[in-house]
């Protein structure tokens, strides 16, 4: 497992996460395909928000069920909650927030996300 740090531009909002994060998923949604997310998903016990609780706006749509966070100062969606498949509570991040990940060298995995 990788540890990894990130945060929003204006810097208000900072996490931690543990994981595998060689992998993104790039999903077609409206939402993720206006923002160009490339996503990594974790526990939710693997990831923390070090600075910045409190700081952040959550946005739902469709099913409303995925918390999706932005900074309230800058907009930047570093973060967001929701739930795995299997009912667990999951962490996603958006690897474009992450300090010193190489986007070009990631694997990244395409989500039909638009026909759900």
């Amino acid at each position: 497992m990788t540890k990894i740090t990130g945060g929003c531009h204006c810097g208000a909002i900072r996490f931690e996460a543990e994981g595998e994060f060689s992998t993104a998923f790039e999903c077609n949604c409206s939402h993720c395909a206006m923002k160009g997310f490339k996503l990594a998903f974790v526990p939710r016990d693997n990831f923390s928000l070090t600075q910045g609780e409190g700081a952040y706006t959550t946005y739902h749509f469709n099913k409303n069920v995925i918390d999706h966070n932005f900074c309230s100062t800058c907009g930047v969606e570093a973060f967001g909650y929701g739930v795995g498949p299997d009912g667990s509570e999951m962490a996603a991040i958006n690897l474009r927030c992450a300090d010193g990940v190489n986007l070009e060298t990631l694997n990244i995995q395409h989500v039909n996300g638009k026909d759900f």
